[in-house]
């Protein structure tokens, strides 16, 4: 599962350098070997589910959440799809790329695979 916040100031840069990640990142182990972090989704034949969360760039400051970082729904929901056809391009279509619905009130369960998440940010040069 992949929570996708998007900024402000997000750009299709921001985007492409995001599915890059999504696609490639090694975090799981070889099938075979066991070797640590040497496997991606896309090397492993895994399911990918995106489901947008702009509460990923809420600020907490003061008692009631600030938003004021997150881009604008409309905005927001054009590039949010833009990245989802873009992964889907990428590696296999809608059979192997899931989405939410864009802005819906959604149940979603995750059961986490050990202790690992990771927060990334394409505004954060080191990935």
């Amino acid at each position: 599962m992949v929570l996708i916040g998007i900024r402000e100031s997000d750009t299709e840069k921001d985007l492409n350098w995001i599915v890059k990640k999504i696609l490639s990142v090694k975090a799981w182990p070889h099938p075979e070997t066991q070797k640590a972090w040497d496997v991606s989704v896309t090397g492993a034949g895994y399911e990918i589910l995106l489901v947008s969360q702009f509460t990923l760039y809420a600020r907490l400051k003061k008692p009631k959440p600030d938003y004021s970082k997150a881009m604008g729904p409309t905005q927001a929901k054009d590039l949010y799809g833009q990245l989802v056809e873009e992964v889907r391009r990428q590696y296999g279509g809608p059979e192997r790329v899931k989405d939410g619905v864009f802005g819906a009130k959604m149940d979603v369960a995750l059961v986490n695979d050990g202790p690992v998440t990771y927060v990334v940010d394409s505004n954060d040069p080191d990935g």
